[in-house]
């Protein structure tokens, strides 16, 4: 069973849920998010990345960084902007994204439950980022931003959604980047129990994003557990949405040199185990297994061949294991992914303009275009209690923080 329980979120009153909505913290640096909260002075990004409102040169894990986060967020309360439900409630969160419509229940799951490995987890977490988010919590008092949860679809919660979906939403806005969010709050007590009642019913629950968050939680419940007590800080605050209605996109990669190859003699080291295409298109990937690779102001179309991997294994089979298993490793000398300063990450949403830049004008020597993962692929390998390459996945849209906070 899983279990997902209503809670008093501290919120923004409707006429202000425009301006009080935020990207998370951890898609766009210091610099970026001091150019989006430019003239809005109540978006939720002054708490979660408070890194904005403090001094060039301040330490990343400067206390300063977490008081000030504090200050933001009590100045919100104090000003009216955020108000605390009075009973527990649970709350339908709806974004659009051109066609792209996902509809989740928002509430708080259970860290027992994720201590126990029943919220499946398909990343690794790096301590630093850890750390900053037990700090940020601790300091703050509160969750503030959600854990993006899938689970699969159950057609009598769709049902229940769509049915209280019906009604007039508590929040209705378009954001900056175009993204519609509405979102409608569930007070009614026989909806309430029949929700819970479905979650019971649900074998595991899978982080889509948030691992981060879903551990720093984790840790502020132990260090404030009380024996034989239940408290707030021991339910995480997380928006779950059904599996089929995610979107998953590409998430692409660049590499600053050829390890010391030509350009031909590179392509004729991958060729060994991957089938090469010229005069690809510039878009991404149609099918599991092909890789798009600009080169020398040219795209390829590299396919890897039969019985080079193993079909079998969950984490082998992966596009993005595939490219790092027979291609970034053995042949770029990237090793370690996530320590290598030669490669960089770009999230799909940036499009293939962003690959051709990389390479024609910011000095990178090759870039990758990778089908997006499934949904599927990332229930196989979290139920395997198996982890995924590095930035494997790129969700959107992004749920806004600020909307509904999680106070301990």
């Amino acid at each position: 069973m899983a279990l997902v329980l209503p809670f008093q979120a501290v919120r923004p009153q409707a006429k202000y849920a425009a301006q009080v909505a935020a990207l998370p913290y951890d898609v766009m640096t210091r610099e970026e998010g001091q150019k989006a909260v430019a003239g809005r002075p109540l978006s939720f990004m002054h708490v979660e990345k408070s890194e904005i409102d403090v001094p060039d040169g301040t330490r990343p894990d400067d206390v300063l960084i977490y008081a000030t986060a504090r200050r933001n967020f009590d100045k919100l309360i104090q000003e009216g902007i955020l108000q605390q439900d009075n009973s527990p409630c649970y709350y339908i969160y709806r974004q659009q994204m051109a066609n792209q419509v996902q509809t989740g229940i928002v509430g708080v799951m259970s860290v027992a439950e994720y201590d126990e490995g029943k919220i499946k987890k398909h990343e690794l977490t790096r301590k630093d980022k850890e750390e900053d988010r037990i700090y940020h919590v601790g300091t703050v008092n509160a969750q503030t931003g959600p854990v993006f949860i899938s689970y699969m679809a159950r057609p009598r919660i769709n049902a229940i959604v769509e049915k209280i979906v019906a009604g007039k939403p508590e929040y209705d806005f378009t954001a900056e980047d175009g993204v519609i969010h509405s979102a409608w709050v569930v007070t009614d007590q026989a909806e309430i129990e029949e929700i819970k009642g479905e979650f019971a019913q649900i074998n595991a629950l899978y982080i889509a994003d948030g691992h981060h968050r879903a551990a720093a939680a984790a840790t502020v419940a132990r260090n404030r557990r009380k024996p034989g007590q239940v408290q707030e800080s021991d339910r995480v605050l997380a928006v779950f949405f059904p599996h089929n209605q995610l979107k998953v996109m590409d998430y692409n990669r660049a590499v600053k040199d050829l390890h010391g190859l030509t350009p031909d003699s590179f392509l004729e080291k991958i060729s060994a185990k991957f089938a090469i295409t010229k005069n690809f298109s510039a878009k991404s990937p149609e099918r599991l297994h092909d890789f798009g690779m600009y080169l020398g102001g040219a795209w390829y179309g590299i396919t890897i061949k039969d019985g080079v991997y193993d079909a079998k294994d969950p984490v082998a089979s992966l596009d993005a294991a595939i490219l790092q298993d027979h291609l970034l490793a053995p042949v770029l000398g990237i090793a370690d992914p996530r320590t290598d300063d030669r490669i960089k990450f770009i999230g799909g949403i940036r499009g293939m303009a962003e690959l051709e830049k990389l390479v024609d004008q910011d000095g990178y020597a090759v870039a990758f275009s990778l089908y997006a993962t499934t949904m599927e692929q990332i229930m196989k390998v979290a139920d395997a209690g198996a982890v995924m390459p590095p930035k494997s996945t790129w969700f959107e849209p992004k749920l806004r923080s600020g909307l509904f906070v999680h106070n301990l």
